[in-house]
C-alpha cells in the first residue's frame, strides 16, 4: 500500500487519539519547567535580538558561533564548535541513564536589506554571489537559535533528574551553502553529528511560520515540507538565419515545447493523489539577436515532491520528457538535476509523531492542529534520513493581522510576535523531557 494512502488509517486513529488525549489532557509541563520556562523568557527575547541584530550569510556565521557557544559553555554543556564549517554541538548529559535525542536549529541569515522598523533592525551589509547585499534573519532563524538556547537553559537547570542526554545542534547553512561550497545538514550528517557518540535515536526541530498565528502549533506525519532539486536543461540546435529556419535546427522552439510537455508531468504523466509534485521553469536563457537562431539554449528550474517515491518518479519523468520533445525535431536536450542544491523531503516519522502528539496535545490543546504539507523545502530532512524526526511549524504571525498582508518569510518586511518564542520553548521542552522520561503515548 502506497505510503500516502497508509495516511487515512493513521489520520483516523490520530483523530481518536486526540479526542482520547484531550479528554485526560493535564495542565501542561509541570510546574517547575513552566515557571523556569518563564524565568528564561526574558533573556529567549534578548538572544533573538542581538541574533537579529547581527546576522550572518551560510558558512560566514561565525560571530554567531561565537555568541551561541559562550551561552551554552556558561549553561556548563560539553561544547564543540567548527562543526560544518560553523557549526556548534552541544552536549547535556542527564543525571539519570537514558535515551539520547537531538535537539536542532539553523543559524544563517539572508541576502536581505531588512524593511523593518524595529530598534534591534540590521544594517549588516556583505558581498554576496559579487553584489554589495544587505542581510537579514527573514525567515525566523534568529528566534530558532533563541528558542534551543532557551531549551538547553530549562533542561540544564533540571539536569539531575533528565534521564538521558540532549545533544543541541546548531547547523550553519540551511538556506544552502554559496557555490562550490558544502554545509548546512547534509555537511553536518558527513562529519558524524548523529553518528558520533553519545548517538541520538531521535531529532525534534521547529520552524517559525508566518502563516500561522501566534499561539498555533502545526504538525504532520509524513511528508510535511517537500523535497528540492534544482533543473537545468540544455537545448542544442543548429544556428541559422532567422529568415531560414529549416536550414537549421531551432532550440528555442524546442525549449517551448519541452516547457509545456514539462507541465504535463504533473496534470498527465504521475498519480497526484498519492502526494503533490510541482516542476517550475524560472529562467530561459537563448540566443543574442532578433533574427539569428542560436544554436543553444539553455533554461533553469526547480522541482519539487512530497514523497521520495514520487520525486525519483519526477527525475525520470523530467529527463524523458525533455529529451523525447527536443529529441522529435532535431534538437538535443541534456539534463542536470540536482546539480548545486538538493534536499530529501522533510518526512516525520509517522510512529514517532504518533507517539509524540499525546504530548503536544497536552502541552497546547486546541492550539495544536494538523499542517496542511509545504512545498518549501528544510535540510532538516538529512537528520531525517538517518534517524526519526519531527518537525514542527510555531505560528508568529500577530492575532488580528490579516494573513492575505502579513509578510511572508523570507520577506525583507518579515517580522514576528516574539510571543511565540516562549511557544517554540515550551515546544522543544515538552518533547525532550517526555521522551526521555518516557511519558508519550
Amino acid at each position: 500500500m502506497p505510503r500516502q494512502r497508509r495516511f487515512a488509517l493513521y489520520a483516523a486513529f490520530v483523530a481518536f487519539g486526540l479526542a482520547a488525549t484531550a479528554a485526560a489532557a493535564d495542565d501542561g509541563l509541570d510546574d517547575g519547567l513552566a515557571a523556569l520556562i518563564d524565568r528564561a523568557a526574558p533573556g529567549v527575547i534578548a538572544d533573538r535580538r542581538w541574533l537579529h541584530q547581527h546576522p550572518e550569510l551560510s558558512n560566514r556565521e561565525f560571530e554567531t558561533a561565537k555568541y551561541v557557544a559562550g551561552k551554552l559553555r556558561a549553561l556548563k554543556l560539553d561544547v564543540q564548535t567548527g562543526v560544518a564549517h560553523t557549526g556548534v554541538v552541544a552536549v547535556l548529559r542527564g543525571g539519570r541513564p537514558g535515551p539520547v535525542i537531538a535537539l536542532r536549529a539553523d543559524m544563517d541569515a539572508l541576502p536581505v536589506v531588512e524593511d523593518v522598523d524595529v530598534p534591534f533592525k540590521s544594517t549588516v551589509r556583505t558581498t554576496y554571489d559579487g553584489q554589495d547585499v544587505g542581510v537579514m534573519h527573514a525567515c525566523g532563524h534568529d528566534g530558532h537559535m533563541a528558542i534551543l538556547l532557551g531549551v538547553a537553559e530549562v533542561l540544564a537547570a533540571r539536569r539531575g533528574e533528565l534521564p538521558g542526554t540532549v545533544k543541541f545542534i546548531f547547523q550553519p547553512a540551511e538556506e544552502s551553502a554559496p557555490p562550490g561550497e558544502e554545509g548546512g545538514a547534509e555537511l553536518m550528517v558527513k562529519q558524524g553529528v548523529l553518528s558520533r557518540e553519545p548517538r541520538p535515536e531521535a531529532i525534534f526541530g521547529l520552524h517559525l511560520f508566518a502563516g500561522y498565528e501566534v499561539g498555533k502549533v502545526g504538525y504532520r506525519a509524513g511528508g510535511i515540507m517537500a523535497s528540492s532539486d534544482d533543473l537545468r536543461i540544455v537545448v542544442d540546435g543548429k544556428q541559422t538565419h532567422g529568415a531560414a529556419p529549416w536550414a537549421g535546427i531551432d532550440p528555442i522552439v524546442a525549449a517551448s515545447q519541452i516547457v509545456l510537455g514539462l507541465q504535463t508531468i504533473a496534470s498527465r504523466q504521475m498519480d497526484v493523489t498519492e502526494a503533490p509534485v510541482i516542476v517550475t521553469i524560472g529562467k530561459i536563457e537563448g540566443g543574442v539577436r532578433n533574427n539569428i537562431i542560436p544554436d543553444r539554449v539553455e533554461m533553469k528550474g526547480t522541482l519539487r515532491a512530497l514523497d521520495e517515491d514520487m520525486r525519483r518518479q519526477l527525475h525520470e519523468r523530467v529527463r524523458r520528457t525533455a529529451e523525447s520533445t527536443a529529441a522529435a525535431s532535431g534538437a538535443r536536450a541534456s539534463v542536470h538535476i540536482a546539480e548545486t542544491h538538493a534536499y530529501p523531503v522533510t518526512w516525520n516519522d509517522p510512529a514517532l509523531t504518533q507517539r509524540m502528539l499525546p504530548s503536544l496535545q497536552r502541552q497546547f490543546g486546541a492550539r495544536l492542529f494538523e499542517a496542511r504539507p509545504m512545498l518549501g523545502a528544510e535540510d532538516f530532512s538529512f537528520y531525517q534520513q538517518q534517524i526519526p524526526g519531527l518537525f514542527l511549524f510555531v505560528g508568529v504571525r500577530p492575532k488580528g493581522a490579516d494573513p492575505a498582508t502579513f509578510a511572508s518569510n523570507h520577506s525583507p518586511r518579515f517580522t514576528i510576535d516574539e510571543s511565540a518564542l516562549k511557544t517554540g520553548v515550551e515546544a522543544l521542552t515538552r518533547l525532550a523531557w517526555d521522551y526521555l522520561q518516557g511519558r508519550t503515548a
